[in-house]
């Protein structure tokens, strides 16, 4: 797999048992695994729950892994996790509560593999190795530089933890950059709530974080300024707020208003 995939494998004994033990393992878990590799993680977490499915799409590293002495309670499916039906993965017998997803994921793909993760009906818990930047953006609380449209869409469906720091020399090869462990707790979503046009709402308003609010939905939804001065005093909100000073809920309640 290597670069080709964007894959870099972890060899830090130290770092593989920190991410074996973000998901809070326990006995009776499964665990979803995104990204297979070498399988120096999956025997971890084998360790320490029921089952592992593991995601693998490099054939290679799949003949590999079928020569050595993996666990019993470990099953490689070979393919693309973003393509997969995860849900026809997860035993039968398996609740929510005892469903769990990790892996040190390409960064190339960490967005929509955290969308996929968070979707209906969500697991109990997701964990994921991604690049530092990307995690400080998800973790970002209302008011930073580093909160945006990624912070919402992500804090809207799950309660977050930036874990710890990973240095680019616990991969071979080393990646250009440090990652971080994030935990994701999934929430109950807002009753009603259109999470891809929700998505698509605070993007578009993202794209002019630099203009205060009142002139944003004006001119998205080419409304007077007055009329959306008034709504945004009914909501809650300064007409001069910026995108970066509003909270996921407050987005919602804008989205809310503005979808009416």
């Amino acid at each position: 797999m290597g670069r080709k995939l964007g894959q870099h494998f972890l060899t830090d004994p130290r770092v593989l048992d920190r991410i074996a033990e973000s998901i809070d393992p326990n006995p009776e878990d499964t665990v979803l695994e995104i990204g297979t590799g070498r399988g120096t993680l999956t025997r971890r977490l084998a360790k320490r729950v029921s089952r592992v499915i593991s995601i693998e799409r490099d054939p290679i590293l799949i003949k590999g892994l079928k020569r050595s002495h993996l666990n019993q309670n470990i099953t490689i499916v070979e393919g693309d996790a973003l393509k997969l039906d995860w849900e026809e993965l997860w035993p039968p017998e398996s609740s929510r509560a005892t469903r769990k997803v990790t892996g040190n994921i390409p960064y190339y793909i960490t967005t929509p593999l955290i969308d996929k993760a968070l979707s209906p009906p969500p697991p109990a818990v997701v964990a994921f190795l991604v690049q530092e930047e990307v995690a400080a953006r998800i973790c970002a609380q209302p008011g930073g530089k580093t909160y945006g449209a990624l912070s919402v869409g992500v804090q809207i469906a799950a309660v977050v933890e930036h874990l710890f720091r990973v240095k680019a020399g616990a991969f071979q090869p080393p990646p250009k950059v440090d990652s971080a462990m994030i935990r994701m707790k999934p929430r109950v979503i807002p009753e009603g709530l259109d999470i891809r046009r929700f998505r698509e709402f605070v993007t578009a308003v993202f794209s002019k974080r630099r203009k205060q609010i009142l002139g944003i939905l004006s001119e998205m939804k080419g409304r007077d300024r007055d009329q959306v001065t008034e709504l945004l005093n009914d909501l809650g909100f300064r007409p001069e707020d910026r995108p970066e000073t509003i909270p996921p809920e407050g987005f919602v309640r804008l989205f809310r208003e503005c979808s009416r």
